[in-house]
Formats: C-alpha cells, sequence, structure tokens
C-alpha cells in the first residue's frame, strides 16, 4: 500500500479554544469495510483508501436503500478517508454517513484526491441531517477532533455541502475548531468545476431543484411503506362488502370486494406514485392540497368506471363514500414528499400538517363509515 509523510502538527486550534478530546475517543473507520479498496499511513492512524469508481455492490446497495431494504442500516462508519492518493494540501470534503451521500460524493470527485470527513448523522441524509441537527456545529468540531484531522492536513479549510448549512454554524466551528467552514455547490456533480473555478460557486450552483428525475426516484420507498397498511385494511374492506353485501358472499365479493381494494390501491397509487410525478403541475402549494386534487380525479374516473346508479339512495352514500377516502389517502400520502422537496420549508410544513391531518382523518373516516352504511343497506 502507499505511505504518505505528513508534517506533524500541534492539536490545538488556532483560536486555543478547541474541544477535548479524550485519547479513547480518537478513533479511524474500519479497514474491512466493502468499499474501502486500501489504507493509508498518516499520522491519526492507518486510514481507509476509497476510490471514485463505485462497483456493483455499490449499486445494488442504493438500489435495495430506493426500496426501503436496510435504509436505516446502509450507512458508513463515520470518521476520515483517503479519497485517491491526498496529501496534507488536499481539501477535505465534509459529507453525512448515510452511504448514498458517501457515494455521490466521491463517484462526483473521479480522478481527484481528496479527504472525506464522514459525520455521524446516525445513518440520515446530508439535507435531512442538517434539520434534525445531527449534520451539525457539535458534530462537526468533536468529528474534527476525534480524527486528528489537524494533524492530516497543513490547511485549516472544510468544504460542506450548502443543503448542510441550515445545520452548521461557520462562525462557531472556526471560533472551536480553528477550520474555516466553505460551502461548495448544491450538487456533488458540481465539484469538479468549483475546485477548478478557484473554489467559487456560479449561480446556477447556488440554485437547488427538484426535477422529474429526482421526485421518481422517491416513489419506491414509499410504495414500500405502505405495503404493510394496504395488506392489513384491503383484506378487511374486501371481507366485509363480501359479508355485508345483498347478495352470496362470491357475489358480494365480485361486486363490492374487489372494488374496494381497487379503490384503495388508485388512492395509494395517487399520493405516492402520480403526486411526485405530477408535483408541478398540480394546483395548490400545499402538498396536501395537491394529493387531494390528484385524488379527486381519480376518484371521478373510477366511479364512473364503476357505473354506480346514483338514483338509489344507497348508489349515492357510496359514491360519496370515495370521494372523501380516494382524496383523504392520496393527500395524506402526498404530504410524505414534503421531507425530501425544494418547495416546503419546516414551518410551512407544520403549519400545514396542523391543518390538513385533522381534515384527512375527518374525511378518510366519514368515507369509511358512509361507505359500510352503503354496503348495508344495499
Amino acid at each position: 500500500m502507499d505511505k504518505f509523510e505528513f508534517p506533524i502538527i500541534q492539536e490545538q486550534s488556532d483560536c486555543g479554544c478547541g474541544v477535548a478530546v479524550a485519547a479513547s475517543e480518537k478513533t479511524v473507520p474500519d479497514l474491512d469495510q466493502s468499499f474501502v479498496s486500501g489504507f493509508v499511513d498518516t499520522p491519526a492512524g492507518r486510514l481507509p483508501q476509497v476510490s471514485s469508481a463505485l462497483v456493483w455492490q455499490d449499486r445494488w446497495g442504493s438500489i435495495k436503500a430506493r426500496w426501503g431494504v436496510g435504509r436505516m442500516d446502509y450507512s458508513v462508519n463515520p470518521g476520515i478517508y483517503a479519497l485517491g492518493t491526498p496529501d496534507n494540501s488536499s481539501p477535505v470534503f465534509v459529507s453525512a454517513n448515510y452511504k448514498m451521500s458517501f457515494d455521490r460524493l466521491r463517484q462526483a470527485l473521479a480522478e481527484r484526491s481528496g479527504w472525506i470527513l464522514v459525520l455521524d448523522t446516525k445513518g440520515i441524509n446530508v439535507w435531512c441531517a442538517a434539520g434534525k441537527g445531527t449534520f451539525g456545529t457539535d458534530e462537526l468540531v468533536r468529528r474534527i477532533e476525534s480524527s486528528s484531522l489537524k494533524n492530516i492536513v497543513s490547511h485549516r479549510k472544510l468544504i460542506l455541502p450548502q443543503l448542510g448549512a441550515p445545520g452548521v454554524a461557520a462562525h462557531k466551528v472556526k471560533q472551536m475548531s480553528g477550520f474555516k467552514v466553505q460551502y461548495g455547490p448544491v450538487r456533488a456533480e458540481d465539484l469538479p468545476a468549483y475546485l477548478d473555478g478557484g473554489f467559487q460557486t456560479t449561480a446556477q450552483m447556488r440554485i437547488i431543484t427538484f426535477p422529474l428525475k429526482e421526485r421518481a426516484v422517491l416513489i419506491p420507498i414509499e410504495l414500500v411503506e405502505t405495503i404493510k397498511p394496504f395488506l392489513m385494511i384491503a383484506p378487511l374492506l374486501f371481507l366485509f362488502a363480501a359479508i355485508a353485501g345483498p347478495s352470496a358472499f362470491w357475489t358480494n365479493a365480485a361486486s363490492f370486494g374487489l372494488f374496494a381494494v381497487w379503490a384503495f390501491l388508485c388512492a395509494i397509487i395517487g399520493g405516492a406514485v402520480l403526486n411526485p410525478l405530477l408535483l408541478p403541475y398540480l394546483p395548490g402549494r400545499a402538498f396536501s392540497i395537491k394529493g387531494f386534487s390528484i385524488g379527486m380525479v381519480i376518484a371521478l374516473i373510477i366511479l364512473y368506471l364503476r357505473g354506480i346508479n346514483l338514483s338509489a339512495w344507497a348508489g349515492r352514500m357510496e359514491a360519496l363514500a370515495w370521494f372523501l377516502i380516494i382524496p383523504a389517502v392520496s393527500g395524506y400520502l402526498a404530504m410524505n414528499f414534503t421531507g425530501a422537496s425544494t418547495y416546503t420549508s419546516l414551518s410551512g410544513v407544520k403549519k400545514e400538517m396542523r391543518w390538513a391531518l385533522p381534515l384527512e382523518i375527518a374525511c378518510g373516516a366519514a368515507g369509511v363509515l358512509m361507505w359500510m352504511g352503503a354496503i348495508l343497506i344495499y
């Protein structure tokens, strides 16, 4: 393995107010992690070396995480990693220990060398972790000290992702550790241009987008999250309709039970699939309103295809029930995308939750009761 020589720099911050870290707390990431390609010897110890090229295990892991398989355990050890063949003047990039964030960063730095300082964000991506506080000032300062970063690099600069800015107070990091925080571009793929441009961001690099591709990749995990409630609720709707309907069991099941399951599934597809795909084109700013609107369209379509007899009292009740249930379910599921979107703010989400969630619960509950009543009086 390559060995690098570094000047030993005293572990005291420039301002003399470094965060004390016990010797037992000074740890390095494990070398036996699957993505580690080697190691480098530094004054801070033997550090894992990684490549910018992702292998099939990395890509397969990302696919599984997108579908919710092992998502909460998809992380890397916090600490410092050597990307390529860095030296003591190489830049230091800060990332979260969510492996997909880590992989996206190193992949963007193809054929470049640097240090990657990984914070312990509990396996959460940079943006969400910044909001939760785990990608924050205290963790950054703690990780600078525990990794002995001052002994590894001769400069005192850190490059942080712009989306991590809400959790980090740059002036406090400077005061507590001596390291200056520089915020890079929003997207990791813009890092090469940022570095080549003298660590300057362009206006385009500061723009946060949420295009179709970014919205579409969120769909699988939302669908997986709805499997459990769907598998619990759908059989209950089916059995109630089959037992309580006006005809024999299987006749009721075919007429009312299957339609109830289908309508419930369409409501889920509306909120978890169609809503993110059509997000910019749906009316309203609140995600719940967007979900309600797509739910109303779905209800109109499936009720038209159902051909309910609206001249009968029970038929009108059934139609109204699904006009309440489907938009309520779609609106609720649509709100799950608020944390991944640039369309919202934390205060806006909290405000929306206060009025939208009670409305969705009320509409859903009223719709279910009305549907059950319609089945009983058919």
